[in-house]
């Protein structure tokens, strides 16, 4: 994996307290594509527990696996007793075990394109289903967003992560369902979008930024400026949207 891919373990507080975790609708919309009981699942970097948590909660056996101690460290703190975890990437997995459900939330970016597809096909059980989920948060206010895009300009360019297919924004469908649409070892891809919006306060919204992989690369004295320079021009509080952009599919039946 990348230095980036791994550069959440030194904040890995800072990431559970200040990521948003994920609504009771998004289970909702995995298990009525699944049109059957989801018993187990696989979660592909589960971080510091999110989604870990939604479907654990809900009685599912999870085995949540995550590269980064720190980060496996603070899941540990939180998951119920029906959650095995595992430090391990994705591609340290061997085929064994199969699943009724593999999933990532805001992970599977980090995961390399080799074999990609074939390793996800081989943990699923027959017309298993693969869940990804994640998106952007972004301030809501236009005229905001602008005024912190200009204060971060001049240490940092773009805080955002392309796709790493290369799909424009404005594409309908948009990675990884490209890719899943393409593969051959799986059908029925959907593409679904919950709409969310929050409200933070500006110190909060700073704390979320400093999870962010975009800046986790900067030098540590340049990393604050960048945040002095936010800090700045935000308003006490601000509206966030963060969309969950749900991509299913289901893995063909041999």
């Amino acid at each position: 994996m990348s230095a980036r891919a791994l550069s959440f373990g030194a904040i890995a507080e800072a990431y559970e307290r200040f990521r948003p975790g994920y609504p009771a609708e998004l289970l909702d919309s995995v298990m009525t594509y699944a049109g059957r009981p989801v018993r187990t699942a696989l979660e592909i970097g589960a971080g510091t527990g999110k989604a870990t948590r939604l479907f654990a909660e809900h009685g599912v056996m999870v085995t949540a696996t995550e590269p980064d101690a720190a980060m496996l460290a603070e899941l540990n703190k939180t998951v119920p007793a029906n959650v095995t975890t595992v430090r391990a990437a994705f591609e340290d997995l061997r085929p064994g075990e199969t699943y009724g459900l593999v999933y990532a939330a805001a992970a599977l970016h980090w995961t390399r394109p080799e074999g990609r597809w074939s390793r996800v096909a081989a943990l699923l059980e027959p017309e298993g289903v693969f869940a990804s989920f994640g998106g952007p948060v972004q301030l809501a206010d236009p005229a905001v967003e602008e005024s912190v895009r200009a204060a971060r300009a001049p240490f940092l360019e773009s805080d955002e992560v392309p796709s790493p297919d290369g799909t424009a924004p404005g594409e309908e469908m948009q990675w990884p369902g490209t890719e899943l649409q393409r593969s051959p070892l799986f059908l029925d891809v959907q593409q679904a979008v919950i709409k969310r919006r929050l409200t933070m306060n500006a110190p909060d919204y700073v704390g979320y930024l400093s999870t962010v992989s975009a800046y986790l690369q900067l030098p540590r004295s340049r990393r604050r400026q960048t945040y002095d320079a936010i800090t700045r021009v935000l308003p006490e509080t601000v509206e966030i949207a963060a969309d969950i952009i749900v991509h299913l599919a289901r893995r063909r039946a041999e």
